[in-house]
């Protein structure tokens, strides 16, 4: 696969992967797929979320309850 890029992205590009570290272009374009990959991923989560019918009330026995639950797994 090959891009094109005007100068002023390919000198964007050039500066973080000096910058940052990243070993080639590619390297980069991988990280920035993956984080985009990451972001629709978390956007369908949330939106899957604010769709659902609520849940119940998140208090301090709840999260008792869920300490409780992992010292159980982990005792294992």
């Amino acid at each position: 696969m090959n891009i094109s890029l005007p100068e002023g992205l390919k000198a964007f590009v050039e500066e973080q992967i000096a910058e940052r570290g990243y070993g080639t272009v590619s390297e980069y374009v991988r990280e920035l797929i993956r984080k985009d990959q990451e972001r629709i991923r978390l956007r369908s989560l949330l939106l899957d979320g604010a769709t659902s019918a609520p849940g119940g009330v998140a208090d301090a026995a709840y999260f008792e309850g869920l300490r409780d639950y992992v010292r159980r797994r982990t005792a294992k």
